[in-house]
């Protein structure tokens, strides 16, 4: 990487919550500092709200009365993010850098004004939106972006053969220092605060979500359960700016079908909604395995995390998991099949569950850091600069 003078960089983010996407946010923004640049952080908040995380990096939050509605939601939420890009007057950054739509749409707004000169814009993933409006949000923000970075190869060929878009690929990181064996201290505290037993508890983090295959590893549990009746299945997190109720109902139902209750602690599945972050560390540790049998993911942050923390994982059969983890690394399973999920969950469960804990996790874990993920936005962010300093002086 060219070396290059200190930058003044604005990243944003949609929202406070621990979604991956904002913790991507947090930790690139963290490294980036560490490596001396000046870093400002913006994102929509409600009144009383804060970003999850703390940051040594300056946090500007961007205030939202909370309109009802996805769409009105999103409209106020763009809105508010370029209110305060112009009350930090947006052009003195050398870089704008948005991680989804919302802060994609407030940049191409402001790019439109002649406000800003361009930005950057990281794709984790597209969704699928009926409603016009939604999908008209999703598209400007990275057709009207100067640069466009996916965290997954997967996704880089994605808008290379469905868009025409020429993105790059720049992988996600983890901070392996906040998980492992020093987070043992408060599982103790944590398994009788959530009722979690002795297991084996099977963990999945992202809440009940569609693209989070929630029910069918619901599904999955009831066929493990019957062989170990003691399991567990704690659901975690959850915090979403998109409405999974009518979801949420259709897997509580099915929940009570399969006699599982999840009416609160002590049961056979514990919903335990957002947590707060210094708690997630010592949950991974507590689980036995850890479950990421998504139909969609950007890249999937939990997976790192969980193999930091020194516990067997399963995963979908799909990318972008298939690029970067192998049988060495992870349980890949089936996520259209229930059965397929059971067995790999079984397995994991027995020991390491066939992992390599020794030689093939720590190697992977190196290749990952934010440092990395840090130099390689620097590369990109210094190609942008000298472009668009050549075609100022043309």
């Amino acid at each position: 990487m060219r070396a290059i003078n200190p930058l003044r960089i604005a990243l944003l983010t949609h929202s406070v919550n621990p979604r991956g996407g904002v913790v991507h946010t947090l930790e690139l923004a963290r490294a980036l500092h560490k490596l001396g640049h000046d870093v400002t952080v913006f994102a929509p908040a409600r009144a009383g709200e804060a970003m999850f995380r703390a940051s040594p990096c300056r946090i500007v939050l961007a205030r939202v009365a909370g309109v009802r509605g996805l769409v009105g939601m999103v409209d106020e939420r763009i809105r508010a993010l370029k209110l305060a890009l112009a009350d930090e007057h947006a052009a003195r950054f050398d870089v704008l850098h948005a991680q989804d739509s919302i802060g994609g749409n407030a940049l191409a707004e402001l790019k439109q004004q002649g406000a800003v000169g361009g930005f950057v814009r990281t794709v984790h993933h597209l969704d699928h939106f009926d409603d016009a409006q939604l999908a008209r949000w999703q598209r400007r923000a990275w057709q009207d972006a100067d640069t466009v970075l996916c965290v997954s190869d997967t996704w880089t060929r994605t808008m290379r053969d469905a868009y025409g878009i020429a993105a790059q690929t720049v992988a996600n990181g983890i901070d392996a220092s906040r998980y492992g064996a020093c987070a043992d201290r408060d599982k103790q505290t944590l398994r009788e605060r959530l009722g979690i037993g002795a297991g084996p508890v099977v963990l999945a983090v992202g809440g009940i979500e569609e693209r989070k295959n929630t029910s069918m590893l619901l599904e999955a549990f009831a066929l493990l359960r019957a062989q170990r009746p003691s399991a567990q299945l704690v659901l975690a997190g959850g915090a979403s700016l998109l409405d999974h109720d009518a979801y949420t109902r259709r897997f509580l139902a099915r929940a009570a079908e399969l006699q599982l209750d999840v009416s609160g602690t002590n049961t056979p599945v514990i919903v335990t909604g957002a947590l707060d972050d210094a708690a997630m560390p010592a949950l991974y540790r507590v689980a036995d395995a850890v479950s990421m049998v998504s139909l969609r993911e950007g890249f999937g942050l939990v997976v790192l995390e969980a193999l930091a923390s020194a516990r067997p994982v399963v995963v979908s059969r799909i990318a972008p998991f298939t690029e970067y983890l192998d049988d060495a690394t992870c349980r890949f399973a089936d996520p259209h099949d229930a059965h397929s999920i059971a067995d790999a969950l079984s397995h994991a469960l027995e020991g390491s569950g066939g992992i390599d804990f020794d030689h093939a996790v720590p190697a992977l874990l190196k290749r990952f850091t934010w440092q990395a993920s840090a130099l390689r936005h620097l590369d990109i962010y210094s190609k942008q600069l000298t472009r668009n300093q050549l075609i100022g002086e043309a």
